[in-house]
This record gives structure tokens, sequence and C-alpha cells, in this order.
């Protein structure tokens, strides 16, 4: 039976991603039961000429220093992640050199070889946001944003944000084969953020669900003057799911993101593990 692998890419410029969040990373690859390859990024920084090199600055010293501490950051990354691994997660690692600027790109483009991509997250570190933005929004298939704070035995509960759009119907089937045997699916739909083109909509999903044989429940939620991702991350937590799926909205020009309010929200106060697909 082929084996399912999901893809950790860590930048290491101008800053690493904490070590929790990847820790929590790596645990969800082996609590998925997936197989895990994990690329590190090191900068290489173009030697540029200073009119006042040797005076006040040496750039080449600055820019040795700042590969240096990427690669020392790669090394450690990795022996972080074989130490977390066990016996029972197969991991491959590679280091791959990158000019400065572009691991967002090389990271967006490696994961389409592989099923999904497990993105860490902290909401301090700049270079891992920018990141999973590049990857969620470039990549083309699922990726999953772990915060520091994940822990999960196994997906026996999924919750679908659903609006019964395109997007959010990708991200239930993408998210689907990660639930283990005899789980459940919540069906969360929230009143009063924008026309749902019809009433019961969750009902007619759950329908369908039950219909496939999955247990499956219609969560009908009001935003009760919470930010959407709130209203949402509320109702997945207290119904007791370990992961959250929602369509990602949003496109990239330049770099400059524009996201829907659910994914802003997300990006901004991501509360547990949410696979978003775009």
């Amino acid at each position: 039976m082929p084996k399912r692998i999901a893809y950790l890419p860590l930048n290491t410029y101008p800053e690493a991603v904490p070590d929790a969040a990847v820790l929590a990373a790596v645990g969800l690859a082996a609590s998925l039961g997936c197989g895990l390859h994990v690329s590190t990024f090191a900068v290489e920084v173009p030697k540029a000429v200073s009119p006042i090199s040797g005076i006040l600055l040496n750039v080449e010293a600055m820019a040795q220093a700042a590969e240096d501490r990427s690669k020392a950051e790669c090394d450690r990354l990795e022996a972080v992640v074989r130490g977390a691994a066990g016996p029972n997660l197969d991991v491959s690692l590679v280091n791959q050199k990158v000019i400065l600027g572009a691991a967002l790109d090389a990271a967006a483009t490696e994961a389409r070889f592989f099923d999904l991509v497990l993105l860490p997250w902290a909401a301090d570190t700049v270079s891992a946001q920018d990141l999973a933005k590049a990857v969620v929004f470039g990549a083309g298939v699922p990726a999953i944003i772990v915060p520091q704070s994940t822990h999960v035995g196994s997906v026996d509960h999924l919750a679908i944000a659903w609006d019964g759009s395109r997007t959010a119907a990708r991200a239930l089937f993408d998210a689907l084969p990660l639930l283990s045997v005899g789980g459940r699916v919540s069906v969360v739909t929230v009143h009063g953020e924008k026309p749902l083109g019809g009433g019961g909509i969750a009902q007619a999903l759950v329908a369908s669900l039950e219909r496939r044989g999955y247990n499956a429940k219609a969560v009908d939620i009001a935003l009760e003057g919470r930010a959407i991702a709130q209203a949402l991350q509320d109702a997945a937590l207290s119904e007791g799911a370990q992961l959250m799926a929602m369509g990602g909205f949003g496109h990239s020009r330049l770099r400059d993101f524009i996201l829907g309010g659910a994914t802003m929200g997300v990006f901004s106060d991501l509360r547990m593990a949410v696979l978003l697909s775009h």
C-alpha cells in the first residue's frame, strides 16, 4: 500500500522557528502515520562591495557570519528532528543552500512532490509566517499550520469550516483521509458573517457524510461579536476536535498577501492545528 509522506520545510534566516513548534510538527507526522521529508534551508548571501567596506563596515564578514549562523541552525534543527522522530517515524533530511530570499519559492515548489505539508508556527517568528503563507498559496497541496501547543495522539475528531464553497469542499476532502477509522466530523457553519447560499448547508453535508459511513454532526454558531477565525476555533475546540480544515482565501502579488477574513484571522490568532487548502 502506498505511504503518505509529509513535507516539513524549515527556514533558518533571519531566524528559525522555535523548537517547540518543530517538535509539534514532527509529533503530528507520527500521529498521522506519515513518512516525513525535512528540508532545511541555509541562506547564501550575495557578496556586495561597499564603498565604505573596511572603514565602517566589513560587509563580506557580515555576510559570512549570517551564512554561518544559518548553516549552524540547519545542523541543529536536523538534530532536533532526529531526536524527536522515534523508531516508527521514517524520516529523510536534506539541507539546501538557497540565495537570500529564495527559500519561500523553493519550499513551495518542493512541497508539490508530497502529500501534505506541515508548517511549524510561532506568532512572533516572521520567517515562519512568511514561509507558511508562501507554501499555502503557492504549493497547491494541503498544508497544516502547526502551533507550538499542538498535542495530537491521533486525529479522531475533525472540524470542517463549511460555507459550501469550492475551497471548503477541497479542504474537507484533503482532510478526510487524515481522520482515524471511526472518527467524528463536526461541520461548523458560522451565521452572520456572510451569505451562505441557503439554509441547512451544514445539515446537507452531514447527511452526505453519514451516507458514506462517517459519524458527522452539524454545529451552527453565531459570531457574537467575535472575529470569524476566533468563532471557528472556539467551536472546533469546544467540540473536542484535534484538527480544523478550512479553505484558504487569498492571493499574492510580489509577496503582498491579500487574505480572506477567516484565513487572515487564523494567521493572526492560531490556537490549534489548521489544515488550509487553496
